[in-house]
This record gives C-alpha cells, sequence and structure tokens, in this order.
C-alpha cells in the first residue's frame, strides 16, 4: 500500500496550531491538523479574552478559537479530532516524519508542535467549581476583573511573585500564600514583593478550599500547616501560581527538551534540533504565555516549514 505523505502537520489546536494551519494553508503546503484532546487548548477554559487584538468589546475563549478554527479551514486545513499518542521523528534532512493517533499512522515531510503547557493545580475539587468563578492560573489574562478587589497568590517561586506584583498595581489587596517558610523566586522578585506595601505574605499556609454563591468566590479557606490552624480570607479572586508543564511526554527522547521539559528552538526561530520539525507556543515559551505571542510564533513556525520544504527540492 502507497503512502499517504504530507507536507506538514500541526499537533494541536490553540492560538499557535490553528495560525500556524492558516500560513501553512495559504502557502499551499495543505496542513493536516490534529486537536488532540482540548481542542482550542489553555484558551477554552477562559473565559473573556480582553487583550488579544482586533476584538474591540473581547470576545469568550472559546469563540476566539472556533473564529481561528473556521478561518483554518477555509484555506482547506484539514482537522482531525484526534490525538497524537506517538511520535517516531526522522533526523536526517528531508526524512519521513511518522506520526500515530491510536493505531492510525501518519507520514509528513514537516512537523509543527503547539501542544502547548498546562497550568498546574493544587488538585483541590473547589478549584475545578470556581474555575472560571473567581480561581485562575493567570494573573496578566484575568487580572484586570479584580480592579480594586482583594486577591490571593498561590506558589513561593518567581511566577507567583510576578503574578502578586502584576495584581499590585490593580488590586486593593494581595494575600501570597507560601507553603514553605521562604520564597522560591529569585533575590531581585522576592525584593519586588517585600517593597510592594499591598502585598502580604504569609509563609507556612496553604489553601484547602473556596467558598462562594453562584460559583463565584468570596472566601479563601487556609491553614497554617505548623500550627494547624484554619482561618479564612475574605476573596474575590484566587491565582494559582505554581508553574505549567509542558505537554511533550510523547517528544522525550525524540527531540531536544529543557530541563522542564520545554522543546528547545533555536533563537529567533521555531527551528528544533530536528530537521523539519518545527514547534509554537507554550509548548517552547515559558515566558510570556499569552495567546499573541502563540499566535505569533504559529506564523513563524508555518514559514519555517515553508522555508525548509521550498529547500528540498
Amino acid at each position: 500500500m502507497e503512502q499517504n505523505i504530507l507536507d506538514c502537520v500541526i499537533i494541536g489546536s490553540g492560538p499557535s496550531g490553528f495560525t500556524a494551519a492558516i500560513y501553512a494553508a495559504r502557502a499551499d503546503l495543505k496542513p493536516e491538523l490534529y486537536t488532540g484532546l482540548e481542542p482550542g487548548g489553555q484558551l477554552t477554559t477562559t473565559t473573556e479574552v480582553d487583550n488579544f487584538p482586533g476584538y474591540p468589546t473581547g470576545i469568550t475563549g472559546p469563540e476566539m478559537m472556533m473564529d481561528l478554527q473556521k478561518q483554518a479551514e477555509r484555506f482547506d486545513t484539514k482537522v482531525h479530532y484526534e490525538m497524537i499518542t506517538k511520535v517516531e521523528f526522522s533526523k536526517e534532512v528531508g526524512g519521513i516524519h511518522k506520526l500515530y493517533a491510536g493505531n492510525k499512522e501518519i507520514f509528513a515531510k514537516s512537523v509543527i508542535i503547539s501542544t502547548g503547557a498546562t497550568a498546574k493545580y493544587l488538585g483541590l475539587d473547589d478549584e475545578k467549581k470556581y474555575n472560571g468563578g473567581g480561581v485562575s492560573a493567570c494573573a496578566t489574562c484575568d487580572g484586570f476583573f479584580y480592579r480594586g478587589k482583594d486577591v490571593v497568590v498561590v506558589g513561593a517561586g518567581d511566577t507567583a511573585a510576578e503574578e502578586a506584583t502584576y495584581l499590585s498595581k490593580l488590586c486593593n489587596k494581595v494575600t501570597m500564600l507560601v507553603r514553605k517558610g521562604e520564597f522560591r523566586a529569585s533575590k531581585a522578585m522576592v525584593h519586588r514583593v517585600e517593597n510592594t506595601p499591598n502585598i502580604e505574605v504569609k509563609f507556612h499556609h496553604e489553601l484547602i478550599g473556596i467558598e462562594g454563591e453562584n460559583n463565584l468566590v468570596e472566601i479563601a479557606v487556609v491553614i497554617n500547616n505548623q500550627t494547624q490552624e484554619k482561618s479564612t480570607i475574605d476573596v474575590h479572586g484566587i491565582f494559582i501560581a505554581i508553574g505549567h508543564k509542558p505537554n511533550t511526554d510523547i517528544f522525550v527522547g525524540q527531540i531536544d527538551l529543557d530541563e522542564n521539559g520545554y522543546i528547545v528552538t533555536e533563537k529567533g526561530s521555531s527551528r528544533t534540533n530536528l530537521p523539519g520539525v518545527f514547534a509554537a507556543g507554550d509548548v517552547q515559551d515559558h515566558i510570556y504565555r499569552q495567546a499573541i505571542t502563540a499566535a505569533g510564533s504559529g506564523c513563524m513556525a508555518a514559514m519555517d516549514a515553508e522555508k525548509y520544504l521550498a529547500e528540498l527540492h
């Protein structure tokens, strides 16, 4: 049976995946995109998106992903609601990459990885219950909705310190819950937190519950893990800032990853260490993690793939 070898396969369906699809399709690469288990990616868990250019009145995350998908399909991107479960990348220039969606084999000359990253949560049932009703994992995305209000930030690293200082400019008061007796953040970030008057740090404190009417956050239930004393904090927003996990499990041993599991790309490009394999969006960006930067890198990946394929002929 003759192999059907595709020019370009895109793994993942967030802003980077769909933008890559739009550019690849317009370059006549006839891309095929595999959505994975969460079509639309992290943005589908975000209710209001107010910081993406071109939407003057804002838009919901799911609606925006539908718009991007329709645009990609308009240029004949083929979208598969399936998950890539295994990859066998070629190390040769012009080599054929083999992907698996369950038992289905897919052959491609170029692959764009846009599998994103997943925010880590504490694992409380209340986090799911109040997600979108006051629980968030992104201060730059959602901080604006808590102007003049009181919020809690959970975490001890640079991400938590950055989120807290960002929120301190918008919110009335920010309470940081740090599980241990010290920060994990860099000295510079700790100084910034300490020099911000409306941030209060509670060391040895953990979030153990959330309460509120109509699935809207009103109270954070916390415990001092040294005295076991429970207390409550009146808040409108709870930001979980304990890091992200890039969705790269299937690429371990196949492609260069950094110590945190993010795909390593060449500076200023989407190229990985393998010819014909490109990475875009949060799967290779642990710094910005915004829809707009993901979309921009999706464009880069499609253009890099187009150039790579053109040079093969």
